[in-house]
This record gives C-alpha cells, sequence and structure tokens, in this order.
C-alpha cells in the first residue's frame, strides 16, 4: 500500500474516531499528527477528556462502535474500560485517548508531543 493510500485511509479513520467524541460531548478533542515525529509507529493520536468515568465511557463506546460502522474494523488493542479514568483504543493507524479531565491534565500528551501538528475539533 503506497503511504498516500494508507495516509487517506488513516485519515479517514482520525476523522470517524473524531465524529465519535463528537457524538457523546468529548471536551478539547484534538488530532496530533504523528506523521513527521520520529519514533512513532502511529499516523495520528486523538484525544478528548470527560468530566465522569461514565462519560468516559460512553466515549469510548461511541468510538469502537463509529469504527466498526465505516470500517468493520476493532480496536488492535484496548486499555482503560476497568477504571474509566483514562481509555486508550490503538486501531495500530491511529491511537485514542480518552480521559477524565484531570488525568490529561496531569499527563499532557500535547506537551508530551509538541513536535506534532495539533487540530482542534468542537462537540456537536
Amino acid at each position: 500500500m503506497s503511504k498516500n493510500k494508507k495516509g487517506s485511509l488513516s485519515e479517514k479513520l482520525a476523522d470517524i474516531v473524531i465524529h465519535g467524541m463528537q457524538e457523546k460531548k468529548g471536551n478539547e478533542i484534538v488530532r496530533l499528527d504523528m506523521r513527521e515525529v520520529n519514533g512513532t509507529l502511529s499516523d495520528y493520536f486523538v484525544i478528548c477528556h470527560a468530566d465522569s468515568t461514565a462519560q468516559v465511557n460512553a466515549i469510548a463506546k461511541s468510538v469502537e462502535d463509529e469504527v466498526y460502522k465505516a470500517f468493520n474494523q476493532d480496536p488492535w488493542h484496548k486499555e482503560g474500560q476497568g477504571n474509566g479514568e483514562w481509555i486508550l483504543l490503538d486501531f495500530v493507524d491511529v491511537v485514542v485517548h480518552i480521559f477524565q479531565t484531570e488525568k490529561r491534565s496531569h499527563y499532557r500528551m500535547e506537551d508530551l508531543w509538541g513536535d506534532a501538528e495539533a487540530s482542534s475539533y468542537q462537540s456537536a
């Protein structure tokens, strides 16, 4: 698969992830373009936060449902469903981070990957 074809598929996947977050009112949605960052395997990180465990879990389910509808694809790997403070959904080319508000502030992913190009999105 050519880099262009892969790039457009991963960008579409990131768009579907963002839509899933918007459906459940994810806060401060950010897409980090990791394609030019050395040492990363994924094309994009998509990050948001929510104020409650229930909303974090609802956003994760919405993202999984939307990606499955669009691509018939489940996450390759998932972490954090138990406590709902930080859920990671790894779709290989796109890695999704859904935080509770205070955990996002603590981990500061956008600062950690500050050399990645960031795009912000509002919830619907």
